[in-house]
């Protein structure tokens, strides 16, 4: 059973900075860490999950217009973990951030970590 832990959350002020990261483990028959593919999500209070930020296992990248030019996605297969650097913070930034690995048709969901950007 793959496992996602994520950690790097917490209170930042507006026009901060956050580094978010996602260790992965429990991989078995084969398929290795690399051959997931990688999304950070995320759920505001009273609103629905919305996906922040894709990583193929080809290295492709996708994010949401709303977090374009202010969040990188990165991952580190020797490491077994993906990244959301999160700069130029905004209050509606805030939110519980999830990652994601996806395998065909099956998904694995962490724990989720609460970024509160306030002053």
């Amino acid at each position: 059973q793959v496992q996602l832990v994520e950690s790097g959350g917490g209170l930042v002020q507006p026009g901060g900075s956050l580094r978010l990261s996602c260790a992965a483990s429990g991989f078995t028959s084969g398929f290795t860490f690399s051959m997931y593919t990688m999304t950070w999500n995320r759920q505001a209070p009273g609103k629905e999950r919305e996906l922040v930020a894709t990583i193929t296992r080809a290295g492709d990248i996708n994010y949401a217009d709303s977090v374009k030019g202010r969040f990188t996605i990165s991952r580190d297969n020797a490491k077994n973990t993906v990244y959301l650097q999160m700069n130029s913070l905004k209050s509606e930034d805030t939110a519980v951030y999830y990652c994601k690995a996806r395998r065909s048709i099956f998904d694995y969901w962490g724990q989720g970590t609460q970024v509160t950007v306030s002053a």
